[in-house]
């Protein structure tokens, strides 16, 4: 069994963030070599996500404005703020949106449905974070 990993490093300018990273993740399919088999990605920051969903610039504003509604950044509602940090919305966020994906290798190429595409969630950017990209199979 061949393994392959790769990490991918985002620092964003806005504090929020939707980032397609298929290329990458596709790149790495390629790179690796594997025909069969499974590609993890997952974000290294708990303020930070990765997910599938289509790429459509209105889904992705309605992203940003459900998860603000759910969890709006206020720097004194959260407990977790009193450490110091004023990032507890961010972690709430990250819970909601999930920690990493799995998706299917067939024949070298990442096995989606129809529309679906990998990305990069930041909830809590301007500084360097980084996605794993973990690849198992023959």
């Amino acid at each position: 069994m061949k393994t392959y990993r790769k990490e991918l490093w985002f620092n964003t300018e806005a504090r929020m963030a939707l980032i397609n990273i298929t290329p990458q993740v596709e790149e790495a399919v390629r790179e690796s070599g594997v025909k069969e088999g499974l590609c993890l990605v997952n974000a290294m920051h708990i303020t930070s996500s990765v997910f599938i969903n289509d790429d459509e610039e209105g889904l992705h504003e309605d992203f940003l404005k459900w998860l603000e509604g759910l969890a709006p950044y206020d720097p004194k509602r959260y407990k977790h703020n009193l450490t110091g940090e004023d990032n507890a919305d961010a972690h709430l966020k990250r819970q909601i949106m999930g920690r990493e994906v799995v998706v299917a290798i067939t024949d070298g190429k990442l096995d989606f449905g129809p529309w679906e595409q990998i990305f990069y969630g930041e909830f809590d950017g301007r500084r360097p974070k980084r996605v794993l990209i973990k690849i198992i199979g023959e």
